[in-house]
């Protein structure tokens, strides 16, 4: 059992169709493309239009995509976590719907929710059920409607979020390809700067709160940026301590994609070229669990096996951290 590392054999991903780009934002509030790119590197983000459909919606389509290509017979899969901020309503899981429509349904299943790392926490999560040798198949979904909690009159936060999901299938590997090493961290001190106040147990939903738009993002951008900068870089450069690994042996840094300079920083803590770092917030911003898996889904053709991948994020609460992954598959 010792032997067994936990690696991702597929992945999917799902985008809406409709794009927001900061030509239209500047139509909508007082901002600008030049303003937004360049504190961002964001041009545009989708966003989920259906009347009626939610964050399952993206994850049941991300989910069908790495059935399809991966041609799976979901009643294979053991179980279901869905990593996302935006569920589709309180108490009934996300994860349970989703399982049940995609067909898995001898999986069990269960949300999982760290800000903008909980993908990143759910692959932790997915590898120590693989490892442990009781299941073979976990299929890990990053999904967020962030469209759903965004007030489009705050410039500080509507111009940042877009929608969207991506899915991986982690399953047991005895070639020591797979989820190498993890540094996860949180602190409970961020919770006042990237939050939304109203809809939880200490603000239950009232006209009052309604009224007051407290079910909204509430980013203190400054805070959250420099702690991000410092974090997500100080994760990342520890995991190539722990490990032994020096800018030459990392094939592809895999970055939570908020901010281009947050990316930018924690690519420089690291000594790497620009080649090596996976980017698309230019199309889809911040996608917050979504990121993660989004990049995998685009840049999968390019991952050699035995290709290391370093993972790295950072969300509100504060949550952050980094992963080393081994490549398993052409």
């Amino acid at each position: 059992m010792g032997n067994i590392k936990a690696a991702i054999t597929a992945v999917g991903s799902y985008v809406p169709d409709f794009v927001l780009s900061n030509m239209v934002l500047e139509t909508m509030v007082d901002t600008n493309d030049e303003w937004i790119t360049s504190r961002t590197g964001i041009k545009e983000r989708r966003i989920l239009k259906i009347p009626g459909e939610g964050t399952s919606y993206l994850a049941i389509k991300a989910a069908q995509q790495l059935i399809s290509k991966q041609n799976l017979n979901p009643l294979e899969i053991d179980l279901v976590i869905v990593a996302t901020a935006t569920p589709d309503m309180p108490v009934a899981s996300t994860a349970v719907y989703v399982a049940t429509q995609i067909g898995a349904t001898n999986a069990f299943a269960y949300d999982l929710q760290a800000a903008c790392s909980s993908f990143l926490y759910g692959m932790s999560t997915a590898s120590a059920y693989i490892e442990s040798g009781r299941y073979n198949k976990v299929l890990l979904i990053g999904a967020d409607k962030m469209s759903s909690i965004i007030d489009y009159e705050d410039r500080t936060t509507c111009i940042i979020f877009g929608d969207g999901a991506g899915a991986v299938l982690f399953e047991p590997n005895l070639e020591g390809l797979g989820l190498q090493d993890e540094y996860l961290r949180s602190d409970g001190n961020g919770r006042a700067h990237l939050k939304i106040d109203a809809g939880g147990s200490i603000l239950p939903p009232s006209i009052e709160t309604v009224t007051n738009k407290q079910h909204y993002v509430f980013q203190d951008g400054k805070t959250v940026f420099k702690f991000a900068v410092s974090n997500m870089a100080d994760v990342c450069e520890k995991i190539l301590v722990r490990n032994n690994l020096t800018n030459e042996d990392v094939d592809w840094l895999v970055p939570h994609q908020a901010n281009m300079r947050i990316i930018d920083a924690a690519a420089s803590r690291m000594k790497l070229e620009d080649s090596k770092v996976l980017k698309n917030i230019q199309k889809y911003g911040n996608t917050t669990s979504a990121t993660l898996p989004l990049l995998l889904s685009e840049f999968e053709s390019q991952f050699k096996k035995g290709d290391n991948l370093i993972f790295a994020a950072f969300g509100g609460g504060f949550t952050w951290g980094s992963v080393y992954l081994k490549w398993a598959y052409n």
